[in-house]
Formats: structure tokens, sequence, C-alpha cells
């Protein structure tokens, strides 16, 4: 058993002095002069009570306790060493469970189309879907979340952040409602504020993105109902004869899709981006950035029609 004595760089001379049985060649391999390494090797004998290397005519010789010593230590050098490697990435080993927050519709236009890679390339992947919260920068930070996706409005200097695509707003109502002759070009703001609405919220801050777009005329709009999943808007429309706006992909492949008019919104709703975030303290994990790669990737392919 060494002695507790000896601190790690004089067991790293002492494996190479074993291994090397050369002074000159142990000084050479650590950047160590020549003499450094001899009072080393003084010092081994001294604490472990034993010669270690002897003079064998032109070269040294292992010592019984030395031959006892030297294959213990290579392995102690190598394990030490590869503490520090980066294995190799592969995600077909990967073992992990992230949590991404964000909003009904963030899984289905960013998280779904993703999907069938991820499982393909990942099967042992595992994902934890949580409500967006309007503090999702701190969440980021002390490692409650590991990405958030978004389109709120974020501070670059909080979060790393990527964007996935740009959506444009669309207004939604049932087929034969009054606003459905607006076939052509957006829906002037007086005609859209004069009917009662559905408002969609989105985190726990419960922000309206349209009555926070809409600036002085919010206060002629009429919130009759106001609910936090966008997947909900089509049936509340056609059950409440109201109006609201959501994100075009939204609808795109939507139930009873024919039963709705999808106007152009109000100007000023205009388009929107939709950010993938992530936090500094994940910015070089393989396993995140892979992750993030496939959800870029994904989101950066042409929408299937099927």
């Amino acid at each position: 058993m060494l002695s507790p004595h000896l601190p790690p760089n004089q067991l790293l001379v002492l494996a190479y002095l074993l291994k090397t049985r050369s002074v000159s060649t142990t000084a050479l391999m650590l950047g160590m002069s020549q003499p450094s390494v001899s009072r080393a090797l003084a010092r081994l004998r001294e604490v472990l009570k034993d010669p270690l290397l002897v003079r064998s005519g032109n070269q040294m010789a292992r010592t019984w306790r030395g031959e006892e010593l030297v294959d213990r230590l290579t392995d102690w050098v190598a394990a030490t060493t590869s503490l520090l490697d980066e294995a190799d990435f592969d995600p077909a080993r990967l073992e992990r469970r992230f949590r991404i927050a964000t909003t009904d519709f963030g899984v289905q236009s960013a998280c779904l189309p993703a999907m069938a890679r991820l499982r393909r390339a990942a099967p042992s992947l595992a994902l934890d879907l949580q409500p967006l919260g309007h503090a999702s920068h701190r969440q980021l930070a002390h490692g409650e979340i590991d990405l958030a996706i978004s389109g709120l409005d974020h501070d670059p200097e909080q979060v790393h952040r990527e964007l996935l695509f740009t959506d444009h707003f669309v207004c939604v109502t049932r087929k034969h409602h009054p606003l459905a002759r607006h076939r052509e070009g957006p829906v002037p703001l007086g005609d859209f504020l004069a009917h009662p609405h559905l408002g969609l919220t989105v985190s726990d801050a419960e922000l309206d993105r349209v009555s926070t777009a809409l600036g002085e005329a919010v206060r002629h709009r009429k919130v009759m109902l106001s609910v936090p999943y966008f997947s909900l808007a089509p049936g509340l429309l056609l059950a409440g004869d109201l109006v609201t706006v959501v994100p075009s992909r939204l609808v795109q492949g939507c139930p009873r899709r024919d039963e709705l008019a999808i106007l152009g919104a109000p100007e000023g709703l205009g388009p929107f981006p939709y950010w993938l975030l992530w936090h500094e303290r994940s910015r070089n994990d393989p396993g995140s950035i892979w992750l993030r790669e496939q959800l870029l990737t994904a989101n950066a392919e042409p929408a299937s029609n099927e």
C-alpha cells in the first residue's frame, strides 16, 4: 500500500521512473530537470523504504517492490488522465431526460417536427415538456429547465438564442361570422374590435400578445373568454361565436378547419419570431448541443403536407 504522504505529482514521477527505469527519460517526458527527478527518487526511496530501482550493468532494474507497483501506477496514470478526456458523443448512447418549457403551440409547431428524428437517433432520450413560465431565463440559469421555446421577447444578455422560425398571425372565426366577408387582405382593425374575442394567454404571466400589440386600441377590445391553450381555440370559436388571432401554423391541419374562416390579421400584428433559448451553463454540453441542432434542423425543413 502506498504511503498517504506521497502527493499526486510524486506518484506521477514514480510511475514514469518505474515504467522507463531511467532518470533522464523520466525528466524528458515530464519536462523536469534530471537533478529534480533524482531528488524525487531519493524522496520516494525514503518514504517507501525501498530502493525501487537498482543499478544492473548499464541499466536500472526494478526491485521486487518496484515490480509490485509498476502496473498499478500505470493504470492509475491512465485512469487519472482519462478523467479530462472528452468522450466522443454518440446520440445512440444518450440516456438523458431534457426539460423543455414551451406552450402547446410550441409543442405542436417546434417539437413535433423533430420527434421522429429524435426517436430514431436517440431511442433512450426522454423529454419533459413543461409549461412556459414568464421567468424562463431564471429557470434556465438555475438548471430547472434545459431549453425554452418561445415567441416572447428575451434579453440576449440573459440567454443564448437561435431563431427556429418566423410565423405571422391570422384572424380566425366561424365560417359564417360577419367578419368572414373580409376574404381579401387584412381585417380592418375597427371591424375586428367590434366583435367579442377569445383571448390566448402565454406563460404564467398571462400575457396576451394581441392585446400588447394593439397599443391604445386595446381598450376597445372585448375579451369574453381567455385560455392558455392555443389548441382549444378552434373548438371554442365554433361554440361561442368569437373571434381570435393565432399563429398561422396553428391552423395548418386543424380539425374542423373547413368550418372556420381564416382571414388576414389586422395590420400591426404582423410577423413574429419563435426562438430556441438556452443558458451559458449548457452552451458546450454535447448532449444539449445535439438536441438544439435537431430542433433547429427539423424546423428549417419545409413542413410536410401529409
